[in-house]
């Protein structure tokens, strides 16, 4: 699976409204649970800006970028309503431009509420007040919604790129005074402490904790049977891990939640069947090598010799023996005959 599969399998996942409010309540308010799914309403992911305060469409340089998901959320404190927009960015990898891509984001859409504003104003037929806010659209009274962009990496490695823009300049301190940063909001599943993924409330605690264990399989081993959760796992966040993670599960279609302990099982008792298939497979073919090189009766014996100690019973030994050497049944037997008898 490509990169670009894997950011569609992920962004697919976050657009679910249980889960985007999971991971902002995480990175906003240490997991209480703030912002609900209901008050969240989709927004285009599709920005295209025409530069702000500009009357001649001659001039005019259309932008256009695509974000991941994008959402409005309306949030409650001291019973004031707050409005916000918040977009999630999906890596499966490490992004080292990831400051400056999230920063055009968040630019873009500031630029985009400004033109919306100016149309509106447009539109109502309101008066500026002033010269100035006639040149740009947007009154001193006008306000902007505050952008909060979220990167979401799903890779079991710590993040070791910038997070910030400082981390991407060569400058020295001086030079620095005088250049805003911008920082990453990153989610990053190995730098989450283990007491920490608690603080998520649907299944990106699970889905998390799998990423970050998922190089490692005796601690992924451990944390299936320990967390009685990953016994009933739904069908969206396995299929979400596998693809993702690359972990080639093996689980039954058509139910709506998956074991995971058991889809491990079924996963690794295929490798070991695929693995002892190709020692067959192997055994065969330097059986038959021996056969040429030094008479076909040692040749077939080592053979048998080779799938006995792969623990085939005597009827699967015949037949693989007459399939590879063209001998008959009667002789397959009586090769594995003598084989057994100097045993």
């Amino acid at each position: 699976m490509t990169m670009a599969d894997k950011d569609t399998v992920t962004k697919e996942y976050m657009q679910d409204s249980a889960t985007f409010a999971d991971a902002f309540n995480f990175l906003l308010y240490d997991g209480r649970q703030v912002i609900r799914p209901e008050s969240l309403r989709p927004l285009d992911t599709t920005a295209i800006v025409l530069p702000y305060g500009d009357r001649d469409d001659s001039l005019s340089v259309p932008m256009q970028r695509y974000r991941d998901v994008l959402k409005l959320v309306t949030v409650m404190e001291d019973d004031k309503a707050a409005y916000l927009l918040l977009g999630i960015e999906n890596q499966s990898q490490i992004h080292y431009a990831m400051p400056v891509r999230n920063m055009l984001y968040d630019a873009i859409q500031y630029a985009a509420q400004i033109e919306n504003t100016a149309k509106a104003h447009r539109k109502g037929g309101h008066k500026p007040a002033t010269g100035a806010e006639f040149l740009s659209g947007f009154y001193g009274t006008d306000k902007l919604l505050p952008v909060i962009t979220l990167t979401m990496y799903f890779g079991a490695e710590q993040w070791t790129a910038p997070t910030d823009l400082y981390g991407m300049l060569s400058a020295d301190t001086d030079i620095l005074r005088f250049v805003d940063n911008y920082h990453l909001h990153l989610i990053a599943p190995a730098q989450i402490p283990d007491e920490d993924f608690r603080k998520f409330h649907t299944e990106l605690n699970q889905a998390l904790k799998y990423v970050k264990y998922s190089s490692n399989k005796n601690r992924l081993n451990d944390l299936l049977y320990e967390d009685e959760t990953y016994r009933h796992i739904s069908r969206k966040t396995a299929n979400m891990l596998n693809l993702v993670t690359g972990s080639d599960l093996h689980y039954e279609k058509g139910k709506e939640t998956v074991d995971m302990c058991l889809a491990i099982e079924e996963m690794r008792n295929a490798a070991k069947a695929e693995g002892m298939e190709t020692g067959m497979e192997k055994g065969m073919a330097q059986g038959m090598e021996k056969g040429m090189a030094q008479g076909m009766e040692k040749g077939i014996l080592g053979a048998i010799a080779i799938c006995r100690d792969l623990g085939l019973d005597n009827n699967d030994i015949i037949a693989r023996i007459i399939a590879k050497f063209s001998v008959t049944r009667t002789d397959a037997e009586r090769y594995l005959n003598a084989a057994l008898s100097e045993t």
